[in-house]
């Protein structure tokens, strides 16, 4: 542990962009103003600079996006409670996760009235704080609060600027939690530009042994020879869902009007649910693998005027 503290020790000393990564991560680049910002963390996270007046590859498309597409609309596409008025109104509330409670305080939340199962999550982040929970006898619900504050308190925007998420009204939710058969999920994240999908990302075994798997589809099901580094392909082949069109006639839905927008589905014994909406995937500082695939990619984002 103290080699390994001193080696990190070294770093912070010697590397600019460590140290950067490091200092954002605790907080204290709050002064900076977001372009400021995004022009640092991407050259720490990408190795290179980033290019705001002339964009041309997708990572660099969405830190544009990130500064100059603020619709008012896109805090309530983000907010994971709010978002659920939005999807009835667009789909239908039966493609929804049904919703077992919301909370501002993880001590309002009563344990006793809450089945076996459950997923427990803040609303404005990306994970700080969850939990699925497959079995509550085996709950330890005091650090289950304890991590639930730690999420409440996590201030997204500040470690990406994803301005979406600054001013969300700070709640837990809680949903059913789903399977199919036992089976973890599979999660369809459409990438949608323009209003049109153009290839979908399917994610596995996230929370398995093995971790986190990745495949790149396009809407006609062809496997796309395009990966993120140190995430690999599934190793049995992913058949084509019976229910992809009805995803991408959803996904051209919530898709309408906006520059860019990733809509989230899962399969869940035969039917369609709704998971999230992202606009900025990765917070756009993930490089993908053959390079030339971030420039690709960033072809089909048409910024607005």
């Amino acid at each position: 542990m103290l080699k390994s503290l001193l080696r990190k020790g070294i770093k912070y000393v010697t590397s600019s962009d460590y140290r950067f990564l490091l200092n954002s991560s605790l907080g204290l680049t709050k002064d900076m103003d977001d372009r400021e910002f995004l022009m640092r963390k991407y050259k720490a996270c990408m190795g290179r600079d980033l290019s705001l007046d002339k964009p041309v590859t997708f990572n660099e498309k969405l830190q544009w996006l990130k500064l100059h597409d603020r619709r008012p609309e896109y805090t309530v596409m983000a907010d994971k409670f709010a978002v659920r008025q939005y999807i009835t109104e667009k789909l239908g509330e039966e493609y929804l996760i049904p919703l077992l409670g919301a909370w501002d305080d993880p001590d309002d939340i009563d344990f006793d009235q809450l089945p076996d199962q459950f997923v427990l999550k803040c609303n404005h982040n990306s994970g700080l704080g969850m939990c699925i929970c497959k079995d509550k006898s085996q709950l330890d619900i005091e650090k289950v609060r304890s991590e639930l504050r730690k999420g409440l308190k996590e201030d997204y925007y500040q470690k990406t600027r994803e301005w979406v998420y600054k001013d969300i009204p700070r709640k837990i939710i809680c949903e059913k939690f789903m399977s199919n058969g036992g089976q973890e999920l599979e999660d369809y994240k459409i990438h949608n530009f323009n209003g049109e999908a153009k290839f979908v990302l399917v994610c596995r075994d996230r929370f398995s042994e093995t971790g986190l798997t990745e495949d790149f589809f396009t809407p006609e099901w062809e496997h796309m020879p395009v990966k993120r580094p140190k995430l690999a392909n599934a190793a049995i082949p992913i058949p084509r869902p019976e229910q992809l069109e009805q995803m991408l006639e959803f996904s051209r839905i919530l898709s309408q009007g906006i520059p860019f927008v990733r809509t989230d589905f899962y399969v869940i014994e035969g039917k369609v649910y709704f998971g999230e909406i992202t606009f900025f995937p990765a917070s756009g500082m993930a490089p993908f693998q053959p390079a030339r695939w971030d420039a690709t990619i960033g072809s089909w984002l048409k910024l607005p005027e």
